[in-house]
This record gives C-alpha cells, structure tokens and sequence, in this order.
C-alpha cells in the first residue's frame, strides 16, 4: 500500500504527572532536542499535563489518558470545565484534530508503571501495518533485550487516550 511518509512526531510525556521518565525526556529534548530530530521530519516533545507534572500527582480533574473521546474534545469551553478536558482540547488542536488527515503522523506516549513489564510498546491496531513494522524494527534493534507488544485493541471500543489523536498512536510503558 503506498503511503505517505511520516513527516510529523511527537514525543509525550506526563500524561501522568507522577511518571517521571517521559517528564525528564521531553524536558530534556525540549532543551537539548538534537538527538531526536531528522532531516525532512519534525519531532516535537511535549508536556501533556504540566499542572500534574508540577503537583507530581497523576491527574488535577480526571485522567487526561481517557478523556480523548468525541464528547469531551467537542464539549463547550466554560469555567468549571475539568482542566484535563480542557488540556484535551488544546492537545488536539495543536497535534490532531484526533481522525483527520492534519494529525500528527506518530505519537510516542511516554508512560510508567510499578508492574514488572520492563520496556513496553502498546499497540492499539493490529491492523496498522506501520506501526506493526516499526515494532518489529524496535524489537530487533533492542535485541536481545526483551521489548514486549500489549495489544489492547477492542473491535467496539473508540480510543481516548491522548496518543489516539495521531494516525499512528503508540505507548510506551517502563518499569
């Protein structure tokens, strides 16, 4: 199938804002971002929910990672809206809108976890053979380290997680 190459990524981190890792990468990028960027692509590292990341606490209102959802990200901007929501909001309007041919291309979904899975890709298509072939490249390149694939695709379930404005949205889980 010919597609169009993947000229927009983007590199998330705090989602949670007491998952460390991805707030130390991005901010880290967001300063120095050399070691991520490549000729004829941008990649942009953000900061998801900066008012949790400050607290270090995982969410303000709601969980940001489950309010990407047609009802929320098309909800009316007033006072007492949640403030994940209305971070959704400005998310998808600066990465997405979340469906259309204008978003991003790939979001990396920088994540933590106390579970013992190690490394971690969440794959949430089996039926996005981009994201299927890159999984094969990074298991390879990690080799013989272990890089585990989560599929947590549900045939009836619409995702609204923050990486599912992208066309290509992955998750990525470290111990």
């Amino acid at each position: 199938v010919d597609k169009p190459p993947v000229r927009r990524v983007a590199i998330f981190g705090g989602t949670h804002g007491n998952e460390l890792s991805g707030v130390f990468l991005v901010k880290h990028w967001q300063e120095n971002g050399a070691e991520i960027q490549r000729t004829g692509m941008e990649v942009k590292p953000f900061l998801t929910n900066p008012r949790a990341v400050k607290k270090c606490t995982r969410y303000i209102d709601c969980d940001l990672n489950r309010v990407f959802d047609p009802d929320n990200l098309g909800r009316t901007v007033v006072e007492d809206i949640p403030y994940e929501v209305r971070r959704a909001q400005e998310i998808n309007h600066i990465f997405g809108p979340k469906g259309s041919d204008d978003a991003y291309d790939l979001i990396f979904d920088l994540h933590n976890t106390t579970s013992n899975m190690g490394g971690t890709l969440i794959l949430e298509s089996s039926r996005d053979d981009f994201t299927i072939q890159m999984f094969h490249y990074i298991k390879n390149t990690l080799a013989p380290e272990r890089c585990p694939i989560l599929l947590i695709e549900h045939p009836s379930l619409k995702y609204a997680t923050t990486r599912s404005v992208a066309k290509h949205p992955v998750g990525k889980y470290e111990k």
